[in-house]
């Protein structure tokens, strides 16, 4: 199926979930994202302060982060965020979960490149499946921590499903041809918040 981040629905979404239907982006959500991303690349150098690409999180909104240490912002974000506890979540919640922030992303609202989609998306078809636990889900903020977990495995950490065994993030990744990307600015924040 093609994503356009505007039209998915609830048939696609379980035909990813359950069938092991791929996805893949349109020509135009990619064009969204290259210009949401041109605005953060723009903003991640100036002196004005913009949440999460060159500021903390959080109670340190104020503290300016130096261009140098984005990328080690994001990276964190998505470390201390991925605290759940308990069972995983089924494959079939995984594969939806994983469809449903390519979907999110592929608007182009969020300032993410498109190569995070696309790796998330490659994941998702050659069944590299992040192990998010089922428990840990709080904030006003939506699912920070299961997309956390989520997320980590595209960096090559966390742990990940591949024909059924367990790996490290960057042993999943490897078993399948992948490579981890590093996260830029506003992509940590991106991926577990919009």
């Amino acid at each position: 199926m093609r994503l356009t981040g505007d039209d998915l629905r609830l048939e696609d979404v379980w035909a990813v979930a359950h069938g092991g239907a791929t996805a893949e982006l349109t020509d135009e959500a990619r064009a969204r994202m290259a210009a949401a991303r041109e605005l953060v690349e723009r903003s991640a150098g100036e002196s004005h302060h913009v949440y999460g690409v060159n500021t903390g999180f959080g109670r340190f909104v104020s503290r300016s982060i130096p261009p140098e240490l984005a990328s080690e912002l994001q990276l964190r974000l998505l470390r201390s965020h991925a605290c759940g506890v308990g069972e995983p979540y089924p494959v079939e919640i995984v594969r939806a979960a994983m469809l449903l922030r390519a979907n999110t992303l592929a608007k182009g609202y969020s300032g993410a490149r498109v190569d995070v989609v696309e790796l998330l998306l490659a994941c998702l078809a050659k069944g590299v499946l992040p192990e998010v636990p089922s428990r840990g889900s709080v904030g006003a903020s939506g699912d920070l921590a299961p997309l956390a977990h989520l997320a980590l495995p595209l960096v090559g950490e966390g742990r990940a499903r591949v024909q059924g065994e367990l790996l490290g993030g960057a042993d999943a990744l490897a078993a399948v041809g992948l490579e981890p990307l590093t996260l830029e600015a506003k992509e940590g924040l991106s991926l577990v918040n919009g």
